[in-house]
Order: C-alpha cells, then sequence, then structure tokens
C-alpha cells in the first residue's frame, strides 16, 4: 500500500495552463515538455512519473520547470502508465473502513508496485525509440511514481532502452531501505515532514554515507505530503516557494548526473 500520509490528506487543485504537448509512447498517453527554444533532437531525457491521481496542473507545471531548468537539449515524458485509473478524491482521508477497502482494492490492482516497473520499462524503450538522439535517460516519481523509479534503477538496470542513468523521487511513498540499498545510479530523495523518518534517515545513510553511492536525501520538513505533486497549495507562499525549491534541486541534481 502507500505511504500512510498519501491516505489521510485530501488533495488539492490548482489552476495551470500547460505548455507541453500530448501524444502517445508505448500506448500510454503521454504529455511531453520542453524548454520554448529546446533543439529538435535532445541529447537527455526525463521520464517524470506523476502520484496516484495522475495529470494534475501541479505536476503538469513541475514537468514544464523541469523541461525549463534541464535546458534545450532535454526533454521531459510523462506518461499515463496508470491508463487513467486513479483513486478518486472521495476516499481520501481514508478514515472509514470502507474508505481503507476502496483504497487497498486500488493498491492491489492498478496501483500495484510489481506492475509499475514493467509499464515504466516499456515506457524507457518507447521513449528511446521516439527520441533516438537521447543518450541519457533519467526518471523522476512524485510519491507512486516514486516507487517505480527507484526500482527501475536497481542491480537490474542494464541494456540498450533499458538503462536509467540517475534517478529520483519527491515525497515518495512506500519507502524501503532494501531499494535504496540496491541503486546503481546517483539517486535524490526529497522528503515531506509526512513520511517515515526513521526510513528516511537510512536513505541518507545509504546514499550519502556508503561508499560506491552517490545522492541527495533532504526534508523538507515544513511541507505536507504531496506538496510537488497534486496536494501542492500554490496560492500559499511557503508551499509556493518549497514548490519551486523542490524542482530546482531535483532539476540541478539530474543537470549533474544526466
Amino acid at each position: 500500500m502507500g505511504s500512510e500520509a498519501c491516505c489521510r490528506i485530501p488533495p488539492v487543485s490548482a489552476d495551470y495552463t500547460p505548455l507541453g504537448t500530448w501524444d502517445t509512447v508505448a500506448d500510454f498517453k503521454a504529455y511531453i515538455a520542453k524548454s520554448p527554444t529546446a533543439t529538435p533532437s535532445p541529447k537527455r531525457g526525463l521520464l517524470f512519473l506523476y502520484d496516484a491521481f495522475g495529470f494534475a496542473p501541479q505536476t503538469l507545471q513541475g514537468a514544464d520547470r523541469l523541461a525549463a531548468l534541464l535546458g534545450d537539449d532535454a526533454v521531459v515524458i510523462l506518461p499515463d502508465l496508470l491508463e487513467g485509473t486513479h483513486p478518486e478524491f472521495g476516499w481520501l482521508p481514508a478514515d472509514t473502513p470502507e474508505k481503507q477497502a476502496l483504497v487497498k482494492a486500488w493498491f492491489d490492482s492498478v496501483g500495484d508496485y510489481k506492475q509499475s516497473k514493467p509499464k515504466l520499462l516499456r515506457a524507457r524503450r518507447a521513449a528511446g525509440a521516439r527520441f533516438p538522439s537521447v543518450a541519457s535517460w533519467g526518471v523522476f516519481g512524485l510519491c507512486w511514481g516514486g516507487k517505480p523509479a527507484v526500482l527501475a534503477s536497481g542491480a537490474d538496470n542494464a541494456g540498450e532502452g533499458r538503462r536509467i542513468n540517475v534517478s529520483g523521487t519527491a515525497h515518495p511513498g512506500a519507502l524501503d531501505k532494501a531499494d535504496a540499498e540496491a541503486l546503481s545510479v546517483p539517486h535524490i530523495v526529497l522528503a515531506s515532514k509526512d513520511e517515515p523518518a526513521d526510513v528516511v534517515a537510512q536513505y541518507k545513510e545509504i546514499l550519502e554515507g556508503q561508499s560506491g553511492k552517490t545522492g541527495i536525501v533532504e526534508t523538507y520538513s515544513t511541507m505536507n505530503h504531496g506538496w510537488m505533486g497534486i496536494r501542492a497549495k500554490l496560492d500559499v507562499e511557503d508551499n509556493r516557494k518549497e514548490y519551486e525549491r523542490g524542482y530546482k534541486q531535483v532539476a540541478d541534481f539530474f543537470n549533474k548526473h544526466l
């Protein structure tokens, strides 16, 4: 199941006019973002994975922001790995047995993390074929999307049409020390105050202190779970600033390693 915080905090919404384009990648509906002055043949690619609620205005704005911050040689692709099947807003907070059953059923079916990694790798292969000029691919996920991002960056991360060069997540769901230990690429984790602090500390010890690992782990201690995704409160100044800082920090990390 996803993080406890994900199941108890209601989502929010924001108005945003997307700048990117819609297309299809591996039969997944996909949002494609580029810098306004992007080259026609990008050299770097980023697969951006939304949280469980899909193509929210805040997430599309994040994709556009990442594309702008990564620069003219990059393309950002946001594939609909959940194929339009998302938890309903009314299920959250999951504060009744009925709501808890609905959330569990979703995570046991379409939201199952065991299905997410193969879907991500299918999108990765298709993205590589669509943009053959891209020499280096990264993956970054919010909450639900953070799990396939880290799973795909483990020991089996090799091969043409498969290789991921750098990965990361913000307010991640289903954090597991074993995933951090298996990482084979640079990885960034931006946690909120709602993630389990003990597991975040384990990630930090592994990625920032273990030989052979490269990474950044930072907790945005004043931010709620989802502050860079659908729960971003962009009409609140502190959240807006931390949203902007978070995407800048992610882009800086990917610019360094991608």
